[in-house]
């Protein structure tokens, strides 16, 4: 009977096989996250603009979740909870159907970038297109909620609220709830690359998106679905919206980039020598280390021997 033993009686040390735990390493997830990022920068323009597209529709189901409950509660401060509790309709749908969200992208191939030291020109690439994409999406978006009429008339007007919401404060008050905004959005990203089961996705993606919508950040997509909502609706001018969007977009980016993908990249890359030791015995690395002290005090004893 195989009792977990690997090895005859006759050897003088029996090993255990012991069990692989279910959570990665953070070179684990590293590796994962530049594997994505390197399959992102594959992607045609063309594919890469239908899935933009495609994300920046799906987006909009974070502000008509949250307009529908509007609708329904009124807008007491009470009620803001319940508008906070759909928010992130969007981006689970987004996220875990794999279309192509800006945001994201101020994680996986900047991580490939730091790690090859090349591709900057083809990141900029993938995040003009996708970037555009996300924006007509929402734009499309507003459209059919707006103009076509898809909505009831209470639901259309709440989105307008929502969106006349989303645009109010200084320049620099947006440019900060972006970069506070874009960390919580690329920390979700790197998460749910961590993540094995789709179960453990959403959960991820809800409770991070959820802060996002109930601390009052701003996301330059999902943002846009309702600002652009107002905008059709005539409660925002399109000069507010135009300026919301740049003090959103580069704060996302700042955010997610300085504190998410610069910093992971250090606490795995380190000294360089992380991702190396990453698969090597603990025994190993420790045995070296002794070696290496132990030569450092015989190179000190003979530069000590050699003084007069």
């Amino acid at each position: 009977m195989n009792d977990g033993r690997v090895g005859t009686t006759d050897e003088k040390e029996l090993r255990v096989i012991l069990p692989v735990t279910s959570r990665l390493t953070a070179a684990e997830i590293y590796a994962s996250a530049v594997r994505i990022g390197e399959d992102e920068l594959k992607r045609s323009s063309t594919g890469l603009a239908l899935s933009g597209l495609a994300a920046g529709l799906g987006m909009g189901l974070t502000g008509l979740g949250s307009a529908a409950i509007l609708a329904k509660v009124g807008g007491g401060v009470g009620h803001q909870l319940l508008v906070d509790l759909l928010y992130p309709l969007g981006f689970i749908v987004v996220v875990v159907g794999r279309a192509q969200l800006f945001t994201e992208n101020t994680l996986f191939p900047v991580i490939l970038v730091l790690d090859r030291r090349r591709h900057l020109r083809n990141t900029l690439r993938l995040w003009a297109v996708v970037f555009i994409a996300n924006v007509v999406g929402a734009l499309l978006f507003a459209v059919l909620m707006i103009k076509c009429g898809a909505v009831p008339s209470e639901v259309a007007h709440a989105l307008g609220h929502l969106g006349n919401m989303t645009v109010q404060g200084s320049f620099a008050h947006l440019f900060w709830a972006g970069v506070a905004g874009g960390w919580i959005i690329a920390l979700m990203a790197w998460l749910v690359t961590a993540s094995r089961f789709t179960i453990g996705q959403i959960a991820l993606i809800y409770l991070m998106t959820f802060v996002v919508s109930a601390a009052g950040l701003a996301h330059c997509i999902a943002g846009s679905t309702e600002a652009l909502s107002a905008v059709l609706a005539g409660q925002v001018s399109a000069g507010t919206f135009l300026v919301w969007l740049l003090a959103a977009t580069t704060g996302n980016t700042v955010g997610g980039v300085i504190i998410v993908s610069l910093l992971n990249y250090g606490q795995v890359v380190g000294s360089g020598r992380d991702l190396q030791q990453a698969g090597r015995p603990l025994a190993d690395i420790e045995a070296d280390a002794i070696d290496a002290f132990a030569a450092r005090v015989r190179r000190r004893q003979r530069r000590e021997d050699t003084l007069p």
